[in-house]
């Protein structure tokens, strides 16, 4: 007979704990869909930025794809399972996949506006972390947010 794990005691009561991961759970999730649209735009940007915008690309989606792990990690530590497939992300997600392949301009447009979604997700978040005084999510979400606003501000800087 198997024995059971004990109960987690970490000092955040359930209903927090729940609400907490149910809010990375839609930062993951976001996360993940602008990880994959990032690494799609890399693979098939084209044009006269084709070299710029490519490394950049590839220098987002490879932040990201350790970023997601310190998100779904956090939600495992909450003892809470973790979303890890596209039909529970594409539930949980406020952005939209690409359709084709947009020109160039257009990518870093999607991308300035999916980079600012996911940190309005991530802002959604923190009042509950705090509230449960969660403070390595809260961290987690305060690294999230600043490296999500800078991003947005370079691709941003782009459209001028």
């Amino acid at each position: 007979m198997a024995k059971s794990l004990p109960s987690i005691d970490i000092g955040i009561p359930e209903k927090k704990r729940k609400a907490i991961g149910h809010g990375l759970s839609r930062l993951l999730a976001d996360s993940y869909t602008l990880y994959l649209k990032t690494h799609n735009f890399h693979w098939n940007v084209t044009g006269p930025m084709f070299n710029t915008l490519h490394l950049m690309f590839e220098a987002q989606y490879s932040e990201m794809a350790l970023a997601v792990d310190l998100v779904a990690e956090r939600i495992r530590a909450l003892d809470l399972p973790a979303p890890g497939s596209y039909a529970e992300f594409g539930k949980l997600t406020v952005l939209k996949e690409a359709q084709g392949a947009p020109k160039a301009m257009e990518m870093v447009r999607q991308l300035v506006k999916d980079h600012e979604a996911v940190v309005r997700t991530a802002r959604d978040v923190f009042p509950l972390a705090e509230d449960a005084k969660d403070e390595p999510t809260c961290d987690l979400l305060t690294q999230r947010m600043q490296v999500h606003e800078k991003t947005a501000w370079m691709l941003r800087s782009l459209l001028d």
